[in-house]
């Protein structure tokens, strides 16, 4: 991993999402790209902007400009390699955009939703940019305590498609010092979601986990049993795999999975994509 970038507006979540890059880094090596998107340019006025009102959002743009730089400055003193970046387009296309520009290994962002039903229906940038970046992405909901990531769940599927996913967190795993745990999660809602046996096996065997790392969960539905096996498993950040869905699959007839825990999660969540 070489580069995270960090997308935040100097909430107090931006600070979490922070802490959990540098959590990363630190064992990695990799540089942060903190980045802010100014939206002065975007403020939905359609009325001409009178001087007074000019002069309004220059200072409060200078300010924002202080506080990136104080945050790349605060850590390049702690020993990070930081790299400032300022943007001034919608939040999503400006982090999505910037992935791309500087070959984001990872992106980390706070989640500001309160999972209301606009937020489950819609989506916030939290879950748009998850949803479609081209590289994983950390989401770190308000609730979450960080303090490390040392027990890890991947809710995995035994998907043949899975396979590559999966070498790359266990080279994650190990990066971090963390132990891993694979969970499949048996719905009772969901027949499809059982898993392929003989995959199953082959896979434990490729990583060379331990059997009483890999788990079978019988439980409602997916969210319900990977949401409890988490929290006796006491873990501090959960995985998932995102498989692209059509429009009405997204929205209306098979809503996402990933979208539901992105939106509903306690925990770090840190989703890869299946393309």
């Amino acid at each position: 991993m070489k580069k995270i970038l960090i997308p935040i507006d100097f909430s107090e979540n931006s600070q979490k999402a922070l802490k959990a890059a540098k959590t990363i880094a630190v064992k990695t090596g990799a540089e942060l790209d903190i980045m802010h998107t100014s939206q002065s340019e975007n403020t939905g006025v359609a009325m001409p902007m009178t001087e007074s009102m000019l002069v309004m959002f220059d200072e409060l743009e200078n300010s924002y400009k202080q506080q990136l730089d104080e945050y790349v400055a605060g850590a390049q003193s702690e020993g990070y390699q930081v790299k400032g970046i300022w943007e001034s387009n919608a939040i999503q296309t400006s982090i999505l955009r910037q992935a791309t520009n500087i070959s984001a290994d990872l992106i980390v962002v706070g989640r500001t939703g309160q999972g209301t039903f606009i937020d489950k229906l819609l989506g916030s940038s939290s879950t748009g940019v998850a949803l479609e970046a081209s590289c994983p992405v950390l989401v770190v909901p308000p609730q979450a305590t960080l303090s490390g990531f040392k027990n890890i769940i991947y809710a995995t599927q035994f998907d043949p498609q899975e396979t590559d996913i999966l070498h790359q967190i266990k080279v994650l795993t190990e990066q971090l010092g963390a132990k891993l745990i694979l969970v499949k999660v048996n719905s009772f809602h969901e027949p499809e979601s059982h898993a392929n046996q003989a995959h199953m096996f082959r896979t434990i065997q490729e990583l060379d986990m331990a059997d009483v790392d890999v788990v079978i969960v019988e439980d409602v539905s997916f969210i319900e049993g990977i949401n409890k096996f988490c929290d006796r498993q006491g873990a501090d950040l959960l995985i998932v795999s995102n498989r692209e869905r059509h429009f009405l699959q997204q929205y209306l007839t098979n809503p996402s999975m990933t979208k539901r825990l992105v939106v509903e999660t306690h925990l770090p969540l840190l989703v890869y994509h299946i393309r």
